[in-house]
């Protein structure tokens, strides 16, 4: 291990360079000339990307091309409308382009029609209650405090205050999806739209068994794959294909591309989908993203994709048993995916404060609830990690009991109030990020 260091008093300020970092001059040369202020922000960040183990299961890295193709002049042009269909002359470049993410969604996922338009994932889902609802029609989903999503009729989101919400849940002694109760609740309610998947959901989907049950009742079945995306890509997480009507997706996440979103769908839905989205939702599509989108679609489409994808799945196997193998409570046992849900309650400290002690270790989590939680969700029992990021800096399966033991030590340390204990583990985090570049960073380039 390297001497000590003086630390900053805030967690999250940048760390001295300690000569993992050749003198290049500023990486943003033009916006430290015109707004140092905000450039000095955007360096801090990078350098906190850099130097701390990201865990929570919704971010990644991009690579060096998709992060170009974001910061484009694309992001000058206005193009509403769809290829060959626009509203705004000018458009002989950036038809292909679209096209072009089009054409490589439908490649990488084997989906009839795709629309790569919506601004992000909640847009998305509202898409498709657009296209396929009425406000006022029951829509069903799984419940936001056993791992759904809000757009999925929770009722703080807009899709439970314009719709009838629905939910199913886990059992309580396995943590996993009921499909009995699944299925009496649809006879019951008969909703127009089943949601599947969800933010929180460790284990593998199983859409024929909601297709089954959609068909049953007559629901436009919608396969929920953000936080899969790259798995499915990958083959490492069984397709929504050919059972979901509608796929919505967010393309950051496992995927590995921008913040933003496609719809995938049988050719049949293609009319009201294309139509939700724009006029529907929205004006011009974010040109720029969609061109981070297609990047990232043909770097999905390579071999090493998929070594990527199953190693991300590794990787979260391993984590979990290491952590089981310390004595922490995961919820539904262990995981099938990149995700790992755990319940802190044995250990006696809330989620909330655990995860704001293991942020000062230089380990990013997100404090989260668990099935059944008897606290409040702003300050629930469990924490949610991930194995998306750290799988793309390298780390593989020999890696994990160390994490593990990061992650004990900084939840024994949360306990005790031991600062000196965290500030020991952010050494070791940072000593061994050192070791594995984070892609995509002008630091780390």
């Amino acid at each position: 291990m390297t001497a000590s260091i003086d630390r900053p008093a805030l967690p999250y300020a940048p760390l001295p360079d300690r000569g993992l970092f050749p003198d290049r001059g500023l990486p943003h040369p033009a916006l430290a000339a015109g707004d140092p202020e905000l450039a000095a922000l955007i360096t801090a960040e990078e350098r906190l990307q850099a130097d701390t183990l990201r865990l929570i299961p919704s971010e990644n890295y991009v690579s060096s091309a998709v992060l170009e193709a974001t910061g484009t002049v694309l992001t000058n042009k206005y193009s509403e409308g769809y290829p060959g269909r626009r509203y705004y002359e000018g458009q002989q470049n950036i038809d292909p382009v679209e096209t072009l993410a089009v054409d490589r969604a439908k490649a990488v996922f084997g989906a009839e029609h795709a629309n790569v338009q919506p601004y992000s994932g909640s847009p998305a889902n509202l898409a498709v209650y657009l296209a396929f609802a009425e406000p006022g029609d029951a829509v069903m989903g799984m419940a936001l405090p056993m791992g759904g999503h809000l757009t999925h009729g929770w009722g703080v989101s807009a899709t439970g205050a314009w719709f009838r919400g629905v939910q199913y849940g886990v059992r309580a002694d396995t943590g996993l999806i009921d499909f009995d109760q699944v299925r009496d609740i649809a006879r019951r309610e008969r909703p127009k739209i089943i949601f599947c998947g969800g933010t929180a959901v460790p284990r593998t989907i199983d859409f024929a068994a909601f297709a089954e049950i959609a068909r049953e009742v007559d629901a436009v079945l919608v396969a929920d794959i953000a936080h899969i995306a790259g798995l499915v890509a990958g083959g490492a997480h069984p397709s929504p294909f050919p059972h979901a009507d509608v796929v919505s997706t967010t393309t950051h996440k496992t995927l590995r591309g921008p913040r933003g979103a496609m719809l995938l769908s049988r050719a049949s839905h293609a009319k009201p989908l294309d139509k939700a989205v724009f006029p529907g939702l929205q004006g011009g599509p974010h040109n720029h993203t969609t061109a981070a989108i297609a990047v990232a679609l043909r770097e999905a489409a390579q071999p090493s994709f998929r070594d990527y994808a199953h190693a991300v799945v590794a990787n979260a196997k391993a984590l979990a048993a290491a952590l089981l193998d310390r004595g922490f409570d995961l919820v539904s046992g262990g995981t099938d995916n990149h995700l790992i849900l755990m319940d802190l309650t044995p250990t006696e400290v809330p989620g909330k404060v655990a995860a704001k002690a293991l942020d000062r270790a230089g380990i990013v989590v997100n404090h989260n609830t668990v099935p059944y939680d008897p606290r409040k969700p702003f300050d629930p029992s469990g924490i949610r990690i991930g194995t998306p990021a750290l799988t793309s800096r390298g780390l593989g399966t020999e890696h994990m009991p160390l994490v593990a033991d990061w992650i004990d030590r900084g939840v024994t340390a949360a306990r005790s109030g031991d600062e000196d204990a965290l500030a020991a583990v952010r050494e070791e985090v940072t000593d061994l990020m050192a070791a594995h570049p984070a892609p995509g960073l002008s630091l780390a380039r």
